[in-house]
C-alpha cells in the first residue's frame, strides 16, 4: 500500500513536468503555425531595431551545423532527440519530487527537444523565426520557441549547479 502511494505521488509529479513540456511544444508549434501562414521563407518583418521575424529553415543542428550534409542529419538529430527524450523522462521519474529547479530545466529542454524534433520528423528541417540582429551587419541566427526553451533549461540548470544544495551523498 505504500509503494502504491508512493508511485501515485510520483506518477503526480512526473505528469505535472510532463504537462509543462507539452506546453512548451504548443506554444512552439502555435507560434510556427503561426508564423509558417503569415510569411514565405526568408520574409524579413522588423519588430524592433534590433529584432525581426523572419521564417528560416534549418536542416542542421544549433548554428545549421551540419545544415549542408545532405540529408542524413535528419535522422541523427532525431535519433539524439529521442534519446534526450527517453533520458530525460527517465531522469524526472527520479527526480521529479525532490529536485525542482532541476526538474523545472529538464522539463524545459523536454518540451524543446519535442518540438523540433516534431519538426524534423513531420518537415525534414527544423522551423525557424526569431532573428536578432545588431545594427544591419551583425545577425544572430534564427531560432524558435523550442530552442529558447531548451536555453532556458541550460542556464537553469547550470544556475542550480551554482546555487543548489550540496548534493554529496545526493542519489540522483
Amino acid at each position: 500500500m505504500l509503494n502504491q502511494m508512493k508511485l501515485t505521488y510520483i506518477w503526480q509529479q512526473l505528469q505535472r513536468w510532463w504537462a509543462l513540456a507539452l506546453v512548451v511544444f504548443a506554444l512552439d508549434w502555435i507560434t510556427k503555425q503561426a508564423v509558417e501562414a503569415n510569411l514565405h521563407y526568408g520574409q524579413e518583418i522588423a519588430v524592433l531595431p534590433v529584432f525581426d521575424l523572419t521564417l528560416r529553415y534549418n536542416t542542421g543542428a544549433a548554428f545549421s551545423f551540419l545544415a549542408q550534409a545532405g540529408g542524413w542529419q535528419r535522422w541523427l538529430f532525431s535519433m539524439i532527440a529521442i534519446a534526450v527524450v527517453i533520458g530525460i523522462s527517465w531522469r524526472l521519474v527520479k527526480i521529479a519530487k525532490t529536485h525542482f529547479l532541476e526538474a523545472l530545466s529538464l522539463s524545459l529542454i523536454l518540451g524543446g527537444a519535442i518540438g523540433n524534433l516534431y519538426d524534423r520528423l513531420v518537415y525534414g528541417h527544423v522551423v525557424d523565426f526569431l532573428q536578432f540582429h545588431w545594427l544591419q551587419s551583425w545577425y544572430f541566427p534564427a531560432f524558435n520557441v523550442a530552442d529558447s526553451a531548451i536555453t532556458i533549461g541550460v542556464i537553469l540548470m547550470l544556475l542550480e549547479s551554482f546555487i543548489g544544495p550540496d548534493k554529496k551523498g545526493d542519489e540522483k
